[in-house]
């Protein structure tokens, strides 16, 4: 199996990063203000974003990024500054991330989840000299004496015009681009931190123009898209799926400032939109509004997912109701610049236990304990190397050398690899349960308890044991308030391996805990669960 059905744009071997040998699209930009740039020369006039009642064209957006690069500058930011940006999804991350681009600097976007503390942490982690924030999050935002690297803390939507984001915008547009090198970093993008403190991902400018041109020619999108973005801007999917991608198509940008299902199923009625990359829990939730029917969504005819699997039975349901969506399912992470898999979207249903094929450029191993290729089929580490993979993390050489080895990066996912090429993603290397000996994948688990009808999204995750060392407990989400534990163990019983089968079964009344990847925070669960009462 392979991509030959698409029309991929000619590659070739390339060193990137000093020492590293990569594919690399042959014609493409070498920045992404370039991106940009060509975008308003190719689509001028035609719709670049819209956000509410507010919409710009591609040549407005390319204008209007010039001359906050412009304001920055007067405010004495130069090249390899850090530029935070503390933004939920509107217009004004794309402008200050293109005049970021624009003026050579690095722009690090922060999550409007972020209890203060943690975003000192990020902002003296990366020496930021301007903040770039929500003027109803001023309160979030760390003084001089919690991070005095920033010097300038520029507000939106808030009435001091003097600290305001107007006061960038005042300046003439800045005419030359600073040159870059396409492997200096031009974003830094902060893991969710999920042991130990976040780490600070470097998202160099050819890596950004590499995922933008995978999701180019595996989404087929064209300057006549109209993408709906529901994820946040300040992830890798929102920054790189969303706008790196419609930038390179020239392409329409809908912005959803946050996601609720009827809002959403409104806006993608309302402004036609025709592609979505979302976490199958939202398609589950679009699904459950009882008038889904009534909203002309015929346009809609790219649903990508990632960050768990889709159930089948969700799948059904959106062909039955959807008859021209096509479902595509996508695997990568913050340090692979988001895409690494895609599935062609005819093996979406027969292949529904997959996270698809390597993109274009992609290669993808699976590794043992020491270092060493395991046969097809067979479970170990997957190792990732393409266009997209970064040169490393921000100032933590140590996490660097773990992580990244002859330009692979080690995921920590446990996977294997079929006869055809297809890539499956059992476990994380440390979510893995040992039942006394017996290894069990929360996947496998979780895939069985997705296919029951009264499951709405499930986490299988290690319950302590003094015997055994670990048994097997799941947290269910449920849409039937009467099913109860020993229904879903039956279920599992008849599908799985008796010693695979939860012998705890936790029902959650509110949605699990998601980092902003959509990817469901096992280890919090398992804290919560540690604090319970004897």
């Amino acid at each position: 199996m392979d991509w030959s059905h698409l029309t991929i744009p000619a590659m070739r071997q390339e060193v990137w990063f000093g020492d590293r040998v990569t594919p690399a699209f042959v014609e493409r930009p070498k920045s992404i203000w370039a991106m940009v740039a060509e975008a308003a020369a190719r689509h001028g006039d035609g719709e670049a974003v819209v956000c509410g009642e507010r919409r710009m064209t591609w040549g407005e957006v390319a204008e209007m990024s010039a001359r906050v690069a412009a304001g920055m500058e007067a405010l004495g930011i130069t090249a390899g500054d850090r530029i935070a940006l503390l933004l939920g999804n509107r217009i004004e991350f794309m402008l200050a991330w293109f005049a970021a681009a624009h003026l050579g600097a690095v722009a690090v976007p922060l999550s409007v989840r972020h209890h203060r503390h943690e975003t000192a942490y990020i902002l003296n982690h990366c020496a930021a000299r301007l903040v770039i924030h929500e003027a109803a999050l001023a309160a979030s935002v760390p003084d001089a004496r919690e991070a005095p690297t920033v010097a300038f803390r520029i507000g939106i939507g808030g009435g001091d015009a003097a600290s305001s984001f107007e006061m960038l915008i005042a300046a003439s547009p800045r005419t030359a681009p600073t040159r870059v090198a396409e492997d200096d970093t031009a974003m830094i993008l902060y893991t969710s931190g999920t042991t130990g403190q976040p780490k600070g991902a470097m998202l160099a400018h050819c890596n950004v123009i590499h995922s933008a041109m995978v999701y180019e020619a595996c989404f087929e999108l064209t300057a006549a898209a109209r993408s709906l973005a529901a994820v946040p801007f300040a992830h890798v999917t929102g920054s790189v799926a969303n706008i790196a991608a419609a930038a390179r198509a020239a392409c329409a940008l809908i912005v959803a400032p946050e996601f609720k299902a009827a809002e959403f199923l409104a806006l993608a009625a309302r402004e036609r939109a025709t592609h979505t990359i979302m976490v199958p829990a939202m398609y589950n939730l679009c699904l459950m509004q009882a008038d889904f029917d009534r909203y002309d969504l015929s346009a809609w005819r790219v649903g990508g997912y990632g960050g768990a699997p889709m159930p089948i039975s969700t799948i059904e349901r959106l062909a039955a109701r959807l008859p021209n969506l096509k479902l595509i399912n996508g695997y990568g992470a913050t340090e692979t610049t988001s895409p690494s898999t895609i599935i062609p979207p005819q093996y979406t249903a027969s292949h529904s236990d997959s996270v698809g094929l390597p993109c274009p450029g992609t290669t993808i191993v699976v590794m043992d304990d020491e270092g060493r290729e395991v046969p097809r089929g067979e479970v170990g580490e997957l190792w990732i190397h393409s266009g997209s993979v970064i040169r490393g993390y921000w100032n933590n050489p140590d996490a660097t050398a773990e992580n990244f080895v002859a330009g692979y990066w080690r995921s920590g996912d446990l996977g294997t690899i079929d006869a055809d090429g297809f890539v499956r993603v059992l476990d994380r290397k440390k979510d893995m349960i040992n039942r006394g000996g017996m290894k069990i994948f929360s996947a496998e688990v979780e895939s069985v308890l997705a296919s029951h009808p009264a499951v709405l999204e499930s986490a299988v995750i290690a319950e302590p044991c003094p015997i055994l060392g670990e048994r097997v407990r799941a947290v269910v989400v449920a849409s039937d308030p009467q099913v109860e534990a020993h229904d879903l163990r039956a279920w599992c019983a008849a599908r799985l391996a008796d010693y695979k089968v939860p012998e705890t079964v936790t029902f959650s009344e509110t949605p699990l805990p998601r980092n902003a990847n959509g990817k469901v925070m096992k280890r919090q669960l398992r804290d919560e669960r540690l604090e319970l009462p004897a």
